[in-house]
């Protein structure tokens, strides 16, 4: 059975594909910014992350750089590295969110001022 899909204070929807104790080593979720939106500026502090770019074209920003992703893309994302990703089309962007060790919301840091 499919996870529903939540709203996250980052600015995208989340689905949780896999994020479970059981396997502390990582997590998957499935991502989806709306049209021409942007994730807040952030961080995760003692997680690293990859985005596996599934559908769109997206700028995204990890640390000073700033770049153009399609689908097939992959960005890693060190710990602690402020990030964000911006939806350039008119439709959904959907990406995998993939985080090592698992994605803990006590370790999300919003960076952006409102």
């Amino acid at each position: 059975m499919r996870p529903s899909e939540y709203y996250f204070k980052e600015g995208c929807y989340i689905e949780e594909w896999h994020n479970s104790p059981n396997d502390a080593a990582m997590s998957v979720a499935r991502v989806r910014v709306e049209p021409h939106q942007s994730t807040r500026l952030h961080s995760l502090c003692d997680t690293e992350e990859r985005y596996v770019l599934l559908q769109g074209v997206a700028d995204v920003t990890v640390g000073p750089r700033t770049w153009r992703v399609a689908e097939g893309d992959v960005v890693v994302i060190p710990n602690g590295t402020p990030q964000r990703i911006k939806n350039l089309e008119n439709t959904d962007l959907l990406f995998l969110a993939i985080c090592t060790p698992r994605f803990d919301v006590h370790n999300y840091q919003d960076l952006q001022d409102e």
